[in-house]
């Protein structure tokens, strides 16, 4: 293919389309294929029109960035500068055997070990993640279970990027493969107490979580354990901390329902706990003689931890442990033989809480850090007083701690190495509030060198999601350092439609209320403004997937705000995803967005800020789309759609540019290094944007003092 000289002009072919009395012309519908099933499984099996316009658009991208080539060359290096090649996790104990993940140098994908607890020398490779990806466009190990007794391990690999799984099992100590392959599979793989039955999900063919099946090892034989019949819930497997149950959990957005088996019996038909009522979701796990549910019924908006008999789920015999409180989100919970612990949250700042089950006493974890993220991390010992945890901020790199429950000391077993050098004190982490319209108080989380003093020419990236009610926080990253390096703001707005404030912050953020969430990250763009952290025009705004979505909503409204904006495989053609039925996310979205098929209210409101839908013709910022083909989450389409309207429509010549992986699904790359040189490009298209592609990191500032 010749160089473009000229960005791609998509064909038009328009399809009306009429729904509650309105009438909508979709030009570019077309990019939606019939066959998209099976495009997306094998991306060969793309119709010739719509690759071909894929490929012109990949190929103006290049065009368009050639002079900055170069850049994204140093960027990739340095971003692999920041990154151990040779690295581990912490090992986990279990038994006489201790599990971990690990990297080998230039590998771009894991390598499963495990090693004798006494003996952290004597090393057993039980997969090697490298050898398995050879000769693949796309390879990832989506997970992987170890039987209880150590013989077996499991591992659901995705090769394809379309989320559909292969699971296998192979004997562990001589990693010779079991004659036997399932397809087709989600990635749930649970292990009965004997370690002679392993539990799955399937997937049907709209690409929807909605068999569990069993699988005896002795006979080969799979045997259905629950089939979910509602296309708006997706099943999934799991099992307690104790290891005494499997759990089947359907839900939704906004509803749950759990099925139990004991793992001692695994052919037993599972029991329903509770089962659904639209809005109450739970969870359980199991301690002693009872359950411990962690819900929102009875108007627990922001959670309360019940206990109940485990012979009567029911809400009648729930007693209260840890009470409902309005403001403190209870956002998850970890038992341990002696312990419960909690994660909790309260106006996007997360906090620990250790309960002793003895007497119920509790005591605060803390890290001495106002503005951070923490993570509970589960391990594989149900009897022990070492509690894991994970934190991290703006500034500080990954750390891992042991913390003995008992006498709350910790040890720290791993703090994220940066390779090429990394100074916390070089650089300035703080919160500050944006007023959205309806008065609400929208926390910003800052990061920027300590080298600049910024002010309205400061160019600055503000990041944003606000769906699903999954919380944003400020977590560290050492890619983003490539851009606060050369003097970019980076700001994380914490909108309506996560849970950073608690449960009413996301359902202010959904449905009828979803124009909260635009609104609230326009506030946060005003704010640091007002505030001189940038100026008008001098903003990137970035989001991927539903965040996509805010991207698009709030560039119709305010593109004057932005210089720049990159939108990741953006959930952008709201109105005529919901409209059908078919795509995999469409029912058990429905009560996030609503069902316009159904509802002329809900088809009104998302036709009201739906991104492609609301295009005009007015000048926008710089824009990058990014898209995967082989993406079940967000459609090839959707981004490819979006874009083809904005150039019919836009009034100004800035960059507009479409990159769509032609192997790869919703998560881009899937090896390490491929997926730093996709970073590399959003951070050299910004950088051209910007007009510094030359810019050198910042100079140390010396110390205080």
């Amino acid at each position: 293919m010749q160089t473009p000289t000229q960005p791609p002009v998509a064909a038009t072919a328009p399809i009306e389309s009429v729904h509650h009395g309105h009438r909508r012309i979709d030009p570019y519908a077309w990019l939606r294929s019939d066959n998209w099933r099976e495009a997306m499984q094998d991306p060969r099996q793309l119709p010739a029109d719509i690759r071909e316009y894929l490929e012109a658009e990949n190929a103006w991208a290049e065009a368009a960035t050639a002079d900055a080539k170069p850049l994204r060359e140093r960027l990739t290096a340095e971003l692999r500068a920041r990154i151990r090649e040779d690295d581990s996790t912490v090992p986990q104990p279990h038994g006489p055997w201790m599990y971990y993940l690990r990297y080998r140098e230039g590998g771009q994908h894991p390598l499963i070990c495990r090693c004798p607890r006494d003996d952290k020398a004597a090393e057993s490779l039980l997969l090697d993640g490298d050898e398995e990806a050879e000769g693949l466009d796309y390879f990832r190990l989506v997970a992987a279970a170890h039987a209880p007794d150590h013989r077996l391990l499991a591992c659901a690999i995705d090769r394809s990027g379309a989320e559909r799984c292969s699971v296998r099992v192979r004997h562990m100590d001589s990693g010779e493969w079991l004659g036997f392959t399932i397809e087709d599979a989600q990635g749930d793989l649970v292990w009965s107490a004997d370690g002679r039955h392993l539990f799955y999900t399937l997937l049907d063919e709209d690409h929807r979580p909605r068999w569990v099946y069993r699988r005896d090892l002795d006979t080969g034989a799979d045997s259905l354990v629950f089939e979910e019949t509602d296309p708006g819930f997706f099943v999934g497997v799991d099992d307690t901390e104790s290891g005494r149950f499997i759990l089947i959990g359907s839900r939704d957005p906004e509803t749950t329902e759990v099925r139990a088996i004991p793992a001692d019996r695994p052919t037993e038909s599972p029991r329903c706990l509770l089962a659904r009522e639209p809005g109450v979701e739970y969870e359980v796990t199991d301690h002693d003689d009872r359950w411990v549910i962690l819900s929102n019924r009875d108007g627990a908006d922001d959670f309360r931890i019940a206990t109940a008999p485990l012979d009567a789920a029911g809400p009648e015999r729930w007693q209260d442990l840890v009470p409902h409180r309005p403001g403190t989100l209870i956002q998850s919970m970890l038992d341990f033989r002696d312990w419960l612990v909690r994660l909790e949250m309260a106006d996007a700042r997360p906090r620990i809480v250790v309960r002793r089950w003895a007497d119920g006493r509790e005591h605060v974890l803390d890290f001495g850090e106002d503005l951070c993220d923490l993570d509970l991390i589960p391990g594989y010992e149900y009897a022990t007083t070492t509690l894991r945890v994970a934190f991290s901020a703006l500034a500080i790199p990954d750390r891992v701690y042991d913390c003995d429950l008992a006498t709350d000391e910790r040890v720290l077993r791993k703090e994220e190495e940066i390779p090429s050098g990394h100074d916390p004190e070089q650089y300035v982490s703080r919160r500050i509030t944006a007023t959205a319209p309806d008065g609400e108080s929208v926390p910003i989380s800052l990061l920027h060198h300590r080298a600049i003093s910024p002010d309205a020419g400061t160019p600055l990236v503000l990041y944003g999601y606000g769906a699903y009610g999954m919380s944003e926080l400020p977590a560290f990253s050492p890619n983003r350092l490539s851009l606060v390096n050369r003097g970019f703001v980076y700001a994380i707005a914490h909108l309506r439609g996560g849970k950073e404030k608690g449960d009413h912050w996301y359902r202010q953020g959904k449905l009828e209320h979803k124009e909260n969430t635009f609104t609230d990250c326009i506030a946060a763009a005003e704010a640091l403004i007002a505030e001189g952290w940038s100026g008008a025009g001098r903003i990137a705004l970035h989001g991927g997937s539903a965040g996509g979505m805010l991207v698009g909503a709030v560039l119709n409204r305010r593109p004057e705000l932005f210089h720049a904006a990159v939108a990741d495989v953006p959930f952008v053609d709201v109105l005529n995803t919901m409209l059908d039925a078919d795509l995999p996310l469409t029912p058990p979205e429905w009560p996030e967005w609503g069902n316009p098929i159904e509802d002329p209210e809900a088809y009104r409101r998302i036709l009201a800020w739906s991104p492609y839908d609301n295009v005009r013709a007015q000048a926008y910022p710089h824009l990058l789309v990014t898209a995967g083909v082989s993406d079940p989450r967000v459609t090839w389409w959707e981004p490819a759609k979006w874009v083809a309207r904005l150039r019919a429509l836009k009034t100004d010549d800035r960059l507009l540019l479409l990159r769509t992986n032609m192997s790869a699904g919703h998560g881009g790359a899937a090896g390490r290094f491929d997926y730093l040189e996709e970073v590399a490009f959003r951070y050299a298209f910004l950088l051209q944007a910007y007009g510094l592609m030359e810019a050198e990191p910042l100079p140390a500032v010396p110390p205080k003092g």
